[in-house]
């Protein structure tokens, strides 16, 4: 393929000529990719380098000619994949028959009367020999075969292991919640938010807000009581504030209306982290020796049949 002079200065109307040529051929292979055999697939490749010694002046046509030829390229490797060399396997048991018959041995293995070569007879390895060198220049040298030319495949035995039985469990299935178990929760939450409220309106002023949930002697329901008082405060029952000082302090006020929402009353809520380590610290800070709330029994609950405390 001769190289192609860069011209940019080349006839519009041949540019456009060589790329429908192009284009032509692009699409003559992929139309028939199935049956396209090597004489026309060597045809098509002779027309895309006359016409690349002829009409390539640019760029532009440059890249479909090699885009052509890597399409081209592609498609007799696959053709080249799909070529057998032969129709079956090789057969080793009849090349060793031929072989050993051409240099004097048994002439047909399949031939019952044929006779045996006489002990001591050799097998005239010359003749393969003379053949060999007929086709290389390179000096023999002796080789070794390593392992026979039929490899015997060995069956794998598949040995079945004894069933071994499951140790039977006793099925279980999840307690079934019902209706009123549901509402006796709700039931002793309210009763509690209740107590909280009642006790809060008994204050005069304002009270921290750690002196009033806090109880010295239970975790837990510490953590209750921010809970119940929580119902409280949403409700608007109870106001919460921040004074100028940085303390915190709750107590009761008179409940919003829909008119007070109207005005601009806001409602805004509030994440308040209570962990072990504050509910000790609070206890040591403000000197919290006594439950403003009084320490209530541990309540239990009833899922399906069982209690849980």
């Amino acid at each position: 393929m001769a190289d192609a002079p860069y011209d940019p200065d080349q006839d519009a109307e041949e540019r456009r000529h060589v790329r429908k040529n192009y284009r032509r051929l692009v699409k003559n292979v992929q139309d028939r990719s199935h049956d396209l055999n090597a004489e026309d697939l060597t045809k098509q490749i002779r027309e895309a380098d006359e016409l690349f010694s002829t009409g390539v002046k640019g760029p532009q046509e440059a890249t479909l000619d090699s885009a052509f030829l890597l399409m081209s390229s592609t498609m007799a490797a696959q053709k080249a994949r799909q070529m057998k060399s032969a129709t079956g396997a090789f057969d080793i048991d009849d090349f060793v028959s031929r072989l050993s018959a051409f240099m004097g041995g048994v002439k047909d293995v399949d031939d019952d009367e044929a006779e045996e070569p006489a002990d001591g007879a050799f097998l005239e390895w010359d003749r393969i020999g003379r053949k060999a060198l007929a086709k290389s220049r390179r000096v023999p040298a002796p080789g070794f075969m390593f392992g026979p030319l039929t490899v015997e495949v060995k069956q794998r035995k598949i040995t079945q292991k004894p069933k071994v039985e499951k140790e039977k469990v006793k099925e279980s299935k999840p307690q079934e919640l019902h209706e009123e178990d549901i509402a006796r929760s709700e039931n002793e939450t309210t009763k509690n938010v209740a107590t909280l409220e009642a006790i809060l309106s008994e204050e005069e002023e304002p009270i921290n807000l750690f002196k009033f949930v806090i109880n010295p002697n239970d975790f837990a329901q510490s953590v209750e009581n921010i809970f119940y008082l929580s119902f409280l405060i949403r409700d608007g029952k109870v106001a919460m504030e921040t004074q100028e000082n940085g303390e915190v302090v709750i107590y009761p006020c008179q409940q919003p209306d829909d008119k007070d929402y109207l005005e601009g009353l806001k409602k805004r809520q509030l994440v308040l982290e209570f962990d072990m380590a504050t509910w000790k610290r609070a206890k040591e800070v403000f000197k919290i020796t006594k439950s403003r709330i009084p320490q209530r029994e541990k309540s239990k609950m009833r899922i399906g049949n069982q209690w849980y405390g």
